[in-house]
Order: structure tokens, then C-alpha cells, then sequence
């Protein structure tokens, strides 16, 4: 028998044969997001006529950490959670992402979660890498001090592959610069100083930045008002509904109103609400600091909170979770544009019916990436320690997002795409010319 034979022999081809899909490199994360993100990818990659050998480097995850570690509850008793961090390229430079906690959060969601970050900075120009981690767990059902403990024992388990020059967490779903100052307080105990710059969204008083905490929704009319321009089209008087009401959501939803759009829908997790005529901001933002949820809110139309995406409008903003335009409901949009607030929203199956009904849909990974660009001047300044102005801050976020649409409008034209595929292209190019430049090692 040849040497080279006897790689196909030992048992193993039955199993290799039977189930490809528990010996596929990356197995560990497959996941129906992460389908999505692959999906998208690929779409770009095929319209670059990217070569197998990146395709290879960018589509799985260079790295990943899951751990397990317990947290004392206020009663006494120890709950085991589990963390995840993915980092998904290191050729960039120091890898970004948010934290979220949620108790949907695994490592598939993480991995397509970083792939779409590494995505959104190359698109910006930042000098970052993506990265995207968790804890599985329902925020709702701890009590201060709980996510506290929960928050710095999570920091400590990821204290080996982050640094503020190696991975710089910053806040995502069901977290903020509460959690944010607990991170880098934990960090910045390990190593017996202060490093502000380990984790961006903090609060100003600890090295946060003007500006961060509506950095996402601004960024999102930005683009939405550059977009429009280009259309010949203004904001004012556009009939807006906004699936998701958090920190993201409600920004959007004030500064389009505010510049004039009615909105005429918002939801967050407990209902949807919704007024032909324009919903009161006023009154609606008045509930939710009272009452928490808009659920029970008197006076409008209560319709559920995925429905909400099918109420008549101009402009439709996804702006909660992933997976939320389908199949299923694509067919029964009536929007004239959806600008994605949040990450991942909508299947490329929904992709393709709302091509076909004439509904253009400005992708993710420029419409939201207000935040991370505002993370990145943060993390500037914590590295230069001199801070900016928040008009400062605004007009750089500003430009950045006009430069980074300039330059996935020279990509439809280029390659005749839609907005998707054009802003994926121009990110995966730009990281795809620095993978063939440090090539492979060793």
C-alpha cells in the first residue's frame, strides 16, 4: 500500500460520507444566521470573481472562545451561564465588536455577527477587525447586582485574547455604558492601572465620547437622508415605521421626526403600535419612561410586534433583531425603502422577493455602522488622551458615512448590484487586498 492511501483508511470514510457536516471546518458555528451571512458573502465574492484561497481566509472565523463560569444569584444560590467571543479576521488590525446579552446568543449567532463587523469597518475605512461576543442569558430576570457579577466574571474569562491594541468589546443588545464601566474596571484591575481604552461606550466621565449613545440611530438617518438625496427625495413628510424601540429604534425615530417624517409605526418586544395619521413621539416616549414597554399604551392601534413591518409606509426601519424580513412576510412589505437599523434582518430569500416588488433595501453593514465609527474616535481618544467636542464627533461621523456611501454607490454602477452586494463587495475588496498582502504564515 502507498503512504497516500492510508489517509483514506481507518473507519473514518463512513462518517466523513454519512454526516460531512460534523467534520466541515467550522461546524461549530453553523447556524441559520450564519447561513444568512455566508449567503451574502458569497454573493459578493462571486461579483468580485474572488479566488478560492481568500474566499477560504475570510468565510470562517479566525478565532473563538466559549466558557462557562458561574454567578452568585442575590439569594445565595450559583447559576452556571456561558459566554462566547468570536473573532472573525486579525489581518486588519485589533478586532471590534459588541457584547450582547440575550438568551438566544450562541456561537453561530457570534460568528455571522463578526463577519458582518469586519465587513462594516472595512467598508468605513477603520482600522479594525470584527469580533462579536455574548452570554446566553435573560437579562430581565437579574437584578443589578447580578448582571454586575455576571459582567465582570464574564470580562475576567475573556481577559486572554482581549486587549485595547487586541479586541475592544463595546455595547450591543441588553448592554450599555453601565456594563461597559463594570468591563473596564474588571480589565483595568487584572493589570493594576486604568485602561479606558479596553472597551468603547463607556460613560464620559471614564473616557466615553460625546455622541456614542446615538451614534447607531444617527448614523442611520444620515445614510437615509444621503440616500433619499440621491433619489431627489427629502425626508420631510416620508411615512416612517420602526420595528424596535431601544436605543437604536427610538433614535431613529426621534431625529426622523424631527426632521420632519411622520412616523406612523413603532414596536418593541412586547407590541407594535401604529396611527395612519402619525403617532404623538411626545406621548409615546412619555409611556415608555413611564411603563418601560408600549404594551397596554391607550390611544393607537396595537398590532403584534413582527406585524408591525407590514403597516403601509414610506421607509421601513428594522431596527430589533436578525432574521425578521422572510420569506414568509416579504411579500407583504408596503414600504418604498427598508434601511436595515439592525444586523442581519433580512434572509437573502426576502432579499430576492423584495428585488423582484421593486423595494430597494440599504444593507447593514452601512446603514448601521454609525456606531462602530463612533466607537473607533472614542478609541482614538483614549489612545491620544484628548478628547473631542460632540459637534466634533457628529461631523466626523458625518463625512465617514458619506465617504463610505460614495464609495458603494460607485459600486452599483460599477458592477450593477444592488445596495447589499455593492457594499459587501467594497468591504470584502478592501480586506481581501490585505489578506493577499501579509499572505499566509508560514
Amino acid at each position: 500500500m502507498k503512504v497516500g492511501e492510508r489517509r483514506t483508511q481507518g473507519g473514518w470514510d463512513q462518517i466523513v460520507e454519512s454526516e460531512p457536516h460534523l467534520v466541515a471546518p467550522g461546524a461549530e458555528w453553523r447556524s441559520e444566521l450564519y447561513r444568512v451571512a455566508v449567503s451574502q458573502f458569497t454573493s459578493a465574492a462571486d461579483v468580485l470573481g474572488l479566488e478560492d484561497e481568500v474566499r477560504a481566509r475570510l468565510l470562517e472565523p479566525r478565532r473563538s472562545l466559549v466558557v462557562n463560569f458561574p454567578v452568585r444569584r442575590d439569594d445565595g444560590s450559583v447559576v452556571s451561564y456561558t459566554g462566547y467571543r468570536v473573532q472573525h479576521t486579525l489581518t486588519m488590525g485589533p478586532l471590534k465588536g459588541g457584547i450582547r446579552y440575550g438568551p438566544g446568543v450562541s456561537l453561530g449567532e457570534c460568528a455571522a455577527l463578526a463577519m458582518w463587523m469586519t465587513l462594516k469597518c472595512a467598508l468605513l475605512g477603520l482600522p479594525f477587525g470584527g469580533a462579536k461576543g455574548g452570554v446566553r442569558v435573560d437579562p430581565t430576570r437579574l437584578s443589578v447586582g447580578e448582571m454586575e457579577r455576571l459582567t465582570r466574571r464574564y470580562a475576567s474569562e475573556l481577559f486572554p485574547i482581549i486587549g485595547p491594541d487586541r479586541d475592544i468589546p463595546a455595547p450591543d443588545m441588553a448592554t450599555g455604558e453601565r456594563e461597559m464601566a463594570w468591563f473596564m474596571d474588571t480589565y483595568s484591575q487584572q493589570v493594576g492601572h486604568s485602561v479606558p481604552e479596553i472597551v468603547t461606550g463607556k460613560p464620559i466621565v471614564l473616557g466615553g465620547t460625546e455622541g456614542r449613545d446615538i451614534a447607531t440611530g444617527l448614523g442611520v438617518v444620515f445614510v437615509l437622508e444621503d440616500v433619499l438625496r440621491g433619489r431627489r427625495e427629502s425626508l420631510e413628510g416620508k411615512r416612517v415605521v420602526v420595528q424596535g424601540f431601544g436605543n437604536v429604534g427610538s433614535v431613529v425615530a426621534r431625529e426622523c421626526s424631527e426632521r420632519g417624517a411622520k412616523i406612523v409605526g413603532v414596536s418593541d418586544v412586547s407590541t407594535g403600535i401604529a396611527d395612519p395619521d402619525g403617532l404623538d413621539l411626545g406621548k409615546v416616549f412619555a409611556w415608555v419612561g413611564e411603563h418601560r414597554y408600549l404594551r397596554d399604551m391607550p390611544g393607537v392601534e396595537h398590532v403584534g410586534r413582527t406585524n408591525i413591518l407590514e403597516v403601509s409606509c414610506d421607509v421601513l426601519v428594522p431596527a430589533a433583531l436578525e432574521r425578521q424580513i422572510t420569506a414568509d412576510n416579504a411579500d407583504r412589505i408596503d414600504a418604498g425603502l427598508v434601511i436595515e437599523a439592525a444586523n442581519g434582518p433580512t434572509t437573502p430569500e426576502a432579499d430576492h422577493i423584495l428585488r423582484e416588488r421593486g423595494i430597494e433595501v440599504v444593507a447593514d453593514v452601512l446603514a448601521n455602522a454609525g456606531g462602530v465609527t463612533v466607537s473607533y474616535f472614542e478609541w482614538v481618544q483614549d489612545q491620544q488622551k484628548y478628547s473631542w467636542d460632540g459637534e466634533a464627533i457628529i461631523a466626523r461621523l458625518r463625512l465617514q458615512l458619506q465617504e463610505a456611501l460614495a464609495r458603494v454607490y460607485q459600486a452599483r454602477q460599477r458592477y450593477d448590484v444592488d445596495w447589499r452586494v455593492a457594499a459587501q463587495a467594497v468591504a470584502i475588496e478592501r480586506v481581501a487586498q490585505a489578506s493577499r498582502a501579509r499572505t499566509i504564515y508560514p
